[in-house]
């Protein structure tokens, strides 16, 4: 199945959504995403759950926001394409 280069992260092969990245850029992102994840959990929970809960659906939402911007459109998938 050939890949966009233009694309950071692939379609999902079966369902909706994305994989795992496929150029260095979308590594980035990721790898930035689950270190502010880490340090997330280890800072804010002491402070606050819900706040935690919060600061980790802002970071999944920018990190959905990417995957729409630099990935190939989404679209309900059956494994075939």
């Amino acid at each position: 199945m050939p890949r966009d280069a233009r694309y950071w992260f692939p379609a999902k092969r079966y369902g909706w959504g994305w994989g795992f990245p496929i150029t260095w850029q979308g590594w980035v992102i990721f790898a930035v995403f689950l270190i502010l994840i880490a340090v997330g959990a280890m800072l804010i929970p002491r402070h606050s759950p819900l706040g935690f809960i919060a600061y980790v659906l802002v970071l999944s939402g920018l990190l959905v926001g990417v995957c729409w911007w630099k990935g190939e459109p989404p679209r309900w998938r059956w494994g075939g394409d």
